[in-house]
């Protein structure tokens, strides 16, 4: 066999193709012989021995085994490199078992039933995010989705910080840790409490931070975002809301994954949002300036009833009949005559005798009777009969959901008037671009600490349609904190997670200045309020108040992750090993005694490399503190994180 290793590496070299600095591409190789490339194909039937290795004749036909020959170019035994080589020497290797991506994507793909433990940290001190991600088998998932341990909590109000005492059902939460166990952890208190879920993640388009070097990008991205809406759609009350913001790339590939999650009778709409007002950046191009909103309920049985479109009827006063409210109306419809049949007759005018047909393409939208009816009591306008243009138009009725339930209606659904939506969809499409979001940044803080925030009017029309005063707000890819700022703007509840380390010097700087502070007015008696006046304030009467709490789910082999990413020497790395053998949590695959006897082949390794391997030695089931082994003395867990524990997950 490595004979035949061997003579395959030499006949590849001679391909430029699949040659960088003397090296063979494995993936190159393997993509071109996914795709059958012709010179590929020639190349190795010039090979007599392979040949016959990879070639079926089928009565005198030639036949390429593709999937052989892919497991044959896979084997962790041909063209290792040091990295894999050394993991071969100590015997942490899954095996050379191949796991073949195909072009389409249907309601399947590699890794699909797997778990995509993704981690989030920051190079610098702009939005630059890296993400590490390691593919867990359902076999090896053990208490990964056990509910964490918070810690590290702190409440915010007008007054400041202040420790925390007591966790109420009501407050707010800015969450610090990874999204997808922070969803799992939320689940045994907020399991079908949320109204609306929001998020903003990655779009998998090249440029942000979905930067998974790899072959298999796309699936990836994919059971990604499949692990955490699963986890996220229990949270989900059953006239819940979700709606996920998304570039063209993965744009219908997610619509495939949400019907599989949400179901597909569950699906609302597809929404345009116009980014920019700027010129194709390839001139053979369209113009690239929207991205996308998928929305979702929970319950497809409930979506008539829960977002039932409401018409704001105009009416009227008019001079000629001073007791009637008028209602102008078009009578026809879109349907046809040959849908309307008791519609297809002559409108005549009783006055003059003028005649109006029908439209067969756009009928009338009432029957003979109803005409007949209508004209009797005077109730039908035609053209030149009375002048509109002075008739006096009281207040316009529209009733958004807020006010059905203050006048005390009989309220189970949400009511959407159609003026709305029409407002709301043109905001959409021309004012929430990106520039007015980072507009509203740079006021904040003075300049431009987060690339492409969303503004606040998107999310405060999306807020509008879905939910009603005190409803829970969920957002956990919250970034800068747009949702969360809004939603305290507008009396919703509010959750916000979030991995990355600016949540504390940009997501929670804003929140605070949301919620503002006392000052001294100089020349007053009374002191005032500072608060955040931009974004919707003015528009929502927004004048400060109220608070959030914020906390962080307890690391334990996190921490560990996260002093490997940001070690900058091997001599550190060598530290941290040091301590992990001591503290953490070590994969079962692992021992450390091999690991130890080829310490000098590990320290042969590039830096890049051993940050990899030491990652991959960790047990991704203890990135948290476990609630259930939350007073085990080993983990120091201290008496008052256990009472506010205790009465978040609702034990007491």
């Amino acid at each position: 066999m490595n004979n035949l290793f061997n003579e395959l590496k030499d006949l590849l070299a001679q391909d430029d193709r699949f040659m960088v600095d003397d090296d063979i591409l494995k993936n190159q190789v393997v993509e071109f012989a996914l795709k059958l490339d012709k010179p590929l194909l020639k190349l190795l039937l010039s090979h007599p021995r392979l040949k016959e290795y990879f070639f079926v004749d089928v009565d005198g036909v030639l036949v390429f085994d593709q999937e052989m020959f892919i497991r044959f170019v896979n084997n962790k035994a041909f063209l290792p490199d040091s990295y894999t080589s050394f993991k071969n020497k100590i015997g942490l290797a899954v095996g050379d078992d191949y796991l073949q991506e195909r072009r389409e994507v249907v309601l399947a793909w590699p890794y699909k039933d797997c778990v995509l433990q993704g981690g989030q940290d920051q190079e610098d001190a702009k939005r630059d995010e890296i993400f590490w991600n390691e593919i867990l088998a359902p076999d090896e998932i053990d208490r990964l989705f056990d509910p964490k341990v918070l810690t590290g909590f702190k409440r915010y109000n007008i007054e400041g910080e202040h420790p925390v005492t007591e966790i109420a059902p009501t407050d707010n939460l800015i969450i610090k840790g990874n999204n997808l166990l922070a969803l799992h952890s939320l689940k045994r208190r907020f399991a079908g409490k949320v109204k609306l879920i929001y998020i903003d993640p990655p779009y998998n388009n090249g440029e942000d931070s979905f930067g998974y070097n790899d072959r298999f990008n796309h699936s990836t991205w994919l059971t990604f975002i499949k692990n955490r809406l699963e986890a996220a759609r229990e949270l989900l009350q059953d006239n819940g809301v979700i709606f996920i913001h998304i570039g063209d790339r993965e744009l219908h590939y997610l619509k495939v994954l949400t019907d599989e999650v949400f179901g597909r009778d569950n699906f609302i709409a597809t929404i345009p949002r116009k980014t920019r007002s700027g010129k194709s950046d390839v001139p053979y191009k369209l113009s690239q300036d929207f991205d996308w909103m998928i929305a979702y309920t929970k319950r497809a049985s409930r979506t008539t009833e829960l977002f039932q479109r409401t018409v704001d009827r105009k009416y009227y006063k008019s001079d000629d009949f001073p007791d009637d409210e008028w209602r102008l109306t078009d009578l026809t419809t879109q349907r046809t005559i040959y849908e309307r049949p008791n519609s297809d007759f002559t409108l005549i005018n009783p006055r003059n005798g003028e005649e109006f047909p029908v439209n067969p393409n756009r009928c009338w939208g009432i029957t003979k009777d109803s005409v007949d009816e209508y004209l009797s009591r005077k109730k039908i306008v035609f053209p030149g009969d009375y002048d509109f243009l002075n008739i006096k138009q009281p207040a316009m009725r529209v009733f958004k959901s807020e006010e059905i339930k203050k006048r005390g209606e009989d309220f189970d659904k949400s009511y959407v008037s159609s003026d709305f939506l029409n407002q709301a969809m043109d905001d959409f499409l021309k004012n929430t671009t990106n520039k007015k979001g980072t507009d509203e940044i740079v006021a904040l803080f003075g300049e431009k600490v987060f690339a492409y925030p969303k503004n606040e009017l998107l999310l405060q029309r999306i807020i509008e349609y879905t939910t009603v005063e005190n409803d829970i707000v969920l957002d956990f890819n919250l970034g800068s904190g747009t949702t969360a700022a809004v939603a305290h703007k507008m009396g919703r509840q509010y959750i916000g997670i979030e991995q990355m380390d600016y949540v504390e010097t940009i997501t929670i700087e804003r929140l605070k200045k949301v919620v503002g502070r006392r000052v001294k007015a100089e020349g007053k008696l009374f002191e005032e309020i500072e608060f955040d006046r931009g974004g919707i304030s003015q528009d929502v009467g927004w004048q400060g108040g109220g608070s959030f709490v914020y906390c962080e789910l307890m690391q334990w082999n996190q921490r560990y992750i996260d002093q490997i990413e940001t070690a900058a020497t091997q001599k550190e790395l060598q530290t941290i090993w040091q301590e992990m053998q001591a503290k953490a949590f070590l994969s079962y695959r692992l021992d450390v005694a091999q690991f130890n006897q080829h310490a000098g082949d590990f320290a042969d390794l590039n830096l890049d490399d051993q940050k990899k391997f030491l990652l991959e030695t960790l047990d991704k089931n203890q990135l948290y503190v476990n609630l259930s082994e939350m007073d085990d003395v080993t983990y120091g867990v201290s008496e008052v994180d256990k009472t506010l524990n205790r009465q978040f997950y609702e034990l007491e």
